[in-house]
Parts: structure tokens; C-alpha cells; sequence
């Protein structure tokens, strides 16, 4: 068995996440078009965060497999609804989006719950992206204003992923802490 060293595939896959969530949570606040959140949505928050998912089952990382494999798909998928919607294909109401969200809820809740033993940056990000999810559901059956606020919940939760990559990188070139992820909620 090699001794060798191997890259914490949770780097890509965080800034894959937080990156594009950034960008959404942009254009939900009314700072820019979907055009360039599509483009990320499907390459970075899509494609290099499902690799990355896949390269954290290499490593025995459940947690990590299953969440940038399924948020992965969720940034595609969201991608493909919109791509339907601007060709006509098929035009998604803000009620059936509706729907997509409450699904996601449901899985971010699960994973929430999971991310408790792990670390506080950890459990922070899915305690930011379970409200957030929860405010844009609320957006999508009840007022939009709840966009806009999922949109600025959002980018803390979006900073919060891209902090504990931050981390990974830094604390691994430091060989010591210095940026710390805390400890977890539950043992």
C-alpha cells in the first residue's frame, strides 16, 4: 500500500458549491442575468462538484460523496429546467420549481443533521443552505420577496463553503491550523 499523498477532493467541490451559489444568490438579489449562473451551474457547481463527489467515495467519504454527487445534480438539473424553459420545451411554474425545492429541502435536512458530526463549518453551511432552502420554498408557493431574502441568506452560506475550503488548502500548506473549522455540534 502507497503512502503516498492524495488531494482532498472536498476542495473542488466546495468552491464548486459555494462559487455557484454565490453567483445565484447574485442574480436572485438582482445583480446580474442567469446566463453566466447557468454556465457555472452546469461545469463547476454541476460537473467538478459531482467528480469531486466521486473521488470522496475513492476516499471513504460518505458524507462527502453523497453531498457533492447530489448537489452536483441539483446544479444541473436546476440548469436543464432552465434551459427547458427559455427553448419552450417544457415551462416550469414557479409552483413546479416550487416542488424541486421542497425535495431539496427535504434532503438538505437530512443532511443537516449529519453535518452535526462533523465540524461547526460544517454544520454552519447546512444550517444557512436549510434556511435558505426553506425561504426560497416560501418564495415559490407565497411571495417572491422570500427570494430576494434566500438570496442574501444565501451568500453566507455560499462564503461559509468557501471559507472551509479556504481552510483545507491553507491549513494543509500551514501544516498547522490556521483557519479553524471547529469543532462538531454532536459526537
Amino acid at each position: 500500500m502507497s503512502d503516498k499523498k492524495h488531494g482532498n477532493p472536498a476542495v473542488v467541490g466546495l468552491a464548486g458549491f459555494g462559487l455557484t451559489t454565490l453567483l445565484l444568490q447574485f442574480h436572485n438579489i438582482g445583480l446580474m442575468g442567469i446566463g453566466p449562473v447557468l454556465a457555472m451551474g452546469l461545469i463547476f457547481g454541476g460537473l467538478a462538484q459531482m467528480i469531486a463527489g466521486f473521488q470522496e467515495q475513492k476516499m471513504g467519504n460518505n458524507f462527502g460523496y453523497s453531498a457533492f454527487v447530489s448537489y452536483g445534480a441539483f446544479w444541473i438539473s436546476l440548469g436543464i429546467i432552465w434551459l427547458l424553459n427559455v427553448l419552450k420545451i417544457y415551462e416550469a411554474s414557479a409552483t413546479d420549481v416550487g416542488y424541486y425545492l421542497v425535495a431539496w429541502t427535504l434532503y438538505t435536512a437530512i443532511m443537516f443533521v449529519a453535518s452535526w458530526r462533523v465540524h461547526t463549518a460544517m454544520a454552519f453551511t447546512f444550517l444557512t443552505l436549510i434556511i435558505g432552502f426553506v425561504l426560497l420554498d416560501l418564495g415559490h408557493f407565497g411571495s417572491p420577496t422570500f427570494n430576494v431574502v434566500a438570496g442574501y441568506e444565501l451568500i453566507i452560506c455560499a462564503l461559509s463553503a468557501l471559507y472551509m475550503m479556504a481552510g483545507i488548502i491553507i491549513n494543509d500548506l500551514a501544516g498547522k491550523t490556521v483557519l479553524s473549522m471547529g469543532k462538531p455540534w454532536v459526537k
